[in-house]
């Protein structure tokens, strides 16, 4: 299978194929559930190893990540620093008690390599992204679709979806 990695193309491809991958949602929505996911799981599985997430980063870059409370102790451990100097430094509060990463790319993205300096001990919502290893994709085609054109391993495994789903 020829996967395709160039984020430029893959940002084009997201906004052209918007028709198509609108009859791919609604025809997969009649799938059974766990049909559906199996095979998210199966190409999940073959694609994933295929891309390199350090050649890319988008995620890194462009994403909103979200920090629970019991998510600062190890990362500010890793650096050497006080929970609450990471989260004076690092951290944004909202009123309600949500947590954010102030900033967007991510502090911790290593420009010249695209790693994490606090990879061992990154935030969940790190670890779990691209989240296609997740069941119940058919209550989550927003969230996965949101990131379309944004990450070339989702990317692959819709289009490999689609290539089954739609025929």
């Amino acid at each position: 299978m020829l996967l395709q990695t160039q984020l430029t193309i893959i940002d084009e491809l997201s906004v052209t194929n918007q028709q198509e991958n609108d009859a791919f949602v609604a025809k997969a929505k009649t799938w059974n559930s766990a049909e559906l996911d199996a095979l998210m799981f199966t190409l999940e599985a073959e694609i994933t190893p295929q891309i390199d997430c350090l050649a890319c980063g988008n995620c890194c870059k462009s994403l909103l990540i979200n920090v629970e409370p019991d998510e600062t102790l190890e990362p500010a451990k890793q650096l050497g620093i006080s929970t609450a100097v990471f989260e004076e430094q690092f951290v944004e509060k909202g009123s309600s008690g949500q947590m954010l990463l102030n900033t967007i790319p991510c502090h911790f993205l290593q420009a010249e390599t695209n790693a994490c300096k606090i990879y061992e001990t990154r935030f969940s919502g790190c670890r779990q992204f691209p989240a296609l290893d997740v069941p119940n994709l058919q209550q989550r085609f927003f969230t996965v679709f949101m990131h379309y054109g944004r990450c070339p391993i989702i990317f692959n495994v819709m289009e490999a979806m689609k290539k089954v789903v739609l025929t």
